[in-house]
């Protein structure tokens, strides 16, 4: 299937309150989709509409060629759902977990070799009370899997958890993606959509606001660099010349650093350091910065991914 999940139109209303307002897109065959945006951009409601766990107000949706509010049971057999809290009983057991979610299905996996592969093989006789937060989300990754879906819907995958329980995570859904998996995940960390998604479409209050691969949401909204130079000792002097392509150029109060926003980056480093040589000053250190998806964000919103 070319495109498993197709949007339309969708729109979902709380009464007077718009949460999603009409929003379109597509996800391809064995990519990696993104929504990425603050809380309360619509990014849940999105997920659990194409989940059939929440009607839709208006507009088509289609998962896997079900309609998820028609054919809900149909479409929970064939896709594996990791919401934002997985909660279960604290005294249920990891073994009795993966039994009783392989009973809801008409196939499932080897139960026992998905938790050795999600490295909870150990853990399979120990209550739900007793495991870490990574160990309850790779768990809960454990119970998406169980009927081998086409398509994996990841809400929130790594919310709350530390560095190294997001780096496994993280590992997991690139594991899955090379089993060329169409996988549906929702984020607003930056570095997680950056490095995990194919695609991304960014939300604030309901709506996608760009939609494309992470470098050409940052290309088209933001086509400058910023180019950080440190010198060894300080300019003598103060005025700095026009160098083609900055935009903006900022000298620090030590007179050792210099910042240049430039719209051809590598043609400003080179008048840059050329201009430096014929002052026989030495070069320390510098950096050049591509716009982020955040900067994109920023730019495109006027206020920062919250968390």
């Amino acid at each position: 299937m070319e495109n498993p999940i197709q949007v339309e139109s969708l729109q979902k209303s709380y009464g007077s309150l718009a949460a999603v307002k009409g929003i379109d897109f597509q996800v391809c065959a064995g990519e990696v989709f993104g929504l990425l945006g603050p809380n309360g951009a619509g990014k849940t409601t999105t997920v659990e509409i194409l989940e059939g766990l929440r009607p839709r107000s208006a507009g088509r949706v289609s998962v896997l060629d079900c309609d998820p509010e028609v054919q809900t049971l149909r479409l929970k057999d064939r896709v594996g759902v990791c919401l934002q809290s997985t909660r279960l009983p604290d005294k249920m057991k990891v073994r009795e977990a993966m039994e009783l979610f392989g009973a809801l299905y008409t196939r499932t996996v080897d139960a026992d070799q998905l938790l050795k592969r999600l490295q909870l093989w150990e853990k399979r006789e120990a209550f739900y009370v007793q495991l870490s937060g990574g160990q309850k989300q790779r768990l809960a990754l454990a119970l998406a899997l169980l009927n081998d879906p086409q398509v994996l819907f990841l809400d929130e995958p790594s919310a709350g958890l530390d560095p190294q329980a997001r780096l496994e995570i993280h590992e997991l859904v690139q594991d899955l993606r090379s089993e060329q998996r169409t996988i549906l995940l929702t984020t607003h960390y930056i570095e997680e959509a950056e490095k995990l998604c194919d695609r991304v479409a960014i939300m604030d209050e309901g709506r996608i606001i760009a939609l494309g691969t992470p470098r050409q949401i940052q290309e088209r909204t933001l086509a400058h660099s910023t180019i950080e130079i440190e010198c060894a000792e300080p300019l003598a002097e103060t005025t700095l010349p026009e160098w083609q392509g900055a935009v903006k150029i900022t000298l620090d109060d030590r007179r050792v650093k210099i910042a240049v926003v430039s719209s051809r980056p590598a043609r400003t480093i080179v008048e840059m350091v050329k201009w430096l040589d014929e002052r026989n000053i030495e070069l320390a250190d510098i950096h050049i910065r591509r716009p982020s998806l955040e900067d994109a964000f920023i730019e495109l919103t006027g206020k920062s991914l919250r968390e």
